[in-house]
């Protein structure tokens, strides 16, 4: 299958390309960096390979920014998972760590160069209340007050309502599970949690073995509706499937443990689209073994269709005609594995009514300050 690449995947795959790129092409790689949240990460592959000290002069300063960001950003996730660590050192919770903050403090090359917005963590479901109670006891508070919305979160969602910190600001999300347990999979949180990882040297911190780390990742990716950070989170599964990769018996758990789970579906498309467009090095009996997962013939293909344009960086270079029909139909395809029809319909009418009647009040706002 023949596919058009972006500048910035050539970039991340082949760096050396850059050395022969015009100015306007700098340009361009730069703005679809920015977009795609990948250009911190590429400064960093640049400063690896020796290879950053040959960009012109401006193109370089937007690099290097990005990339001190995100060495900040790291300095100051750590600081925030010591907080977490000490606000529920009594309760008895294992502070399990998910996604961005789980890689940096696991000392993944996946962390390198990549930057966040909040702390995910994951604890058992009868361990929640506690969990929430501690920390807001230290500080975190719950957002989402509107009554649907707590309902929405709490009988729906596999997490609570993210909270934020009322000095720092920062944001913590606590989950239960890794999907909402209204959704379609259901995972098998138990096996999840008894096979979590004890980071060397830390006190009640833990994170997933890699297999399910891997797992985690593909399921987050391909059950979203929203693909501003579709490609980060595509090569965030490329990294971890090279390193991982090189791990004794990482690859012959990898189908069996999907199937445990029950993640093979999402773990299917890891792979297809990692080796499709990133050209991650994965074993062909692998391959074939996740195949276990496929959907139907006409439902692999209109995957492809779809996922093929919006896994691109939300960029004006990137448009073309089906790129804004793939991206929705993604999105309606999220909201349909998230929940049962009848409730769906509920929540995209609610959300639909409720934004209708705050369009509304703005503009009531703004015809009674022009009379004014």
């Amino acid at each position: 299958m023949m596919l058009q690449r972006d500048l910035i995947v050539t970039a991340l795959i082949a760096p050396q390309v850059l050395l022969r790129l015009s100015m306007s092409e700098w340009d361009l790689l730069i703005r679809q960096g920015r977009r795609a949240n990948l250009l911190a990460r590429l400064a960093h592959k640049l400063v690896q390979e020796d290879l950053i000290e040959a960009v012109p002069l401006a193109p370089r300063n937007h690099l290097t920014s990005a990339l001190q960001m995100a060495q900040r950003q790291d300095i100051a996730l750590r600081w925030e998972i010591e907080c977490i660590c000490k606000a529920l050192m009594d309760t008895g919770v294992k502070v399990v760590l998910l996604k961005g903050a789980a890689y940096v403090m696991a000392g993944l090359a996946v962390a390198q160069g990549r930057t966040f917005s909040d702390v995910d963590i994951i604890v058992p479901k009868n361990k929640l209340g506690h969990t929430e109670s501690e920390l807001m006891i230290h500080g975190w508070h719950g957002s989402h007050h509107d009554a649907y919305d707590q309902r929405y979160y709490r009988q729906w969602m596999h997490e609570i309502p993210p909270m934020r910190h009322i000095r720092r600001g920062t944001t913590i999300d606590v989950h239960h599970t890794i999907l909402p347990e209204s959704a379609k999979v259901k995972v098998n949180t138990a096996a999840l949690m008894t096979a979590v990882v004890a980071l060397p040297e830390r006190n009640n911190l833990y994170v997933l073995q890699p297999t399910d780390m891997l797992l985690h990742s593909a399921t987050h990716l391909f059950h979203e509706g929203d693909f501003e950070k579709g490609l980060r989170d595509l090569f965030d599964l490329d990294s971890l499937l090279r390193q991982f990769g090189s791990t004794p018996g990482f690859w012959e758990q990898l189908v069996p443990r999907a199937m445990v789970l029950g993640l093979t579906r999402p773990l299917y498309y890891a792979l297809r689209y990692t080796t499709l467009m990133l050209e991650t090095p994965v074993p062909r009996h692998v391959l074939e073994a996740a195949r276990i997962g496929k959907p139907l013939v006409l439902v692999s293909k209109l995957m492809d269709a779809c996922y093929l344009r919006a896994l691109r960086p939300v960029h004006a270079s990137t448009h073309s005609i089906g790129t804004w029909p793939a991206r929705f139909a993604l999105y309606v395809r999220s909201h349909w594995i998230k929940m049962p029809f009848h409730l769906l319909a509920y929540h995209l009418g609610r959300k639909a009514f409720i934004r209708s009647e705050s369009h509304e009040d703005k503009k009531s706002g703004a015809d009674a300050d022009l009379k004014a």
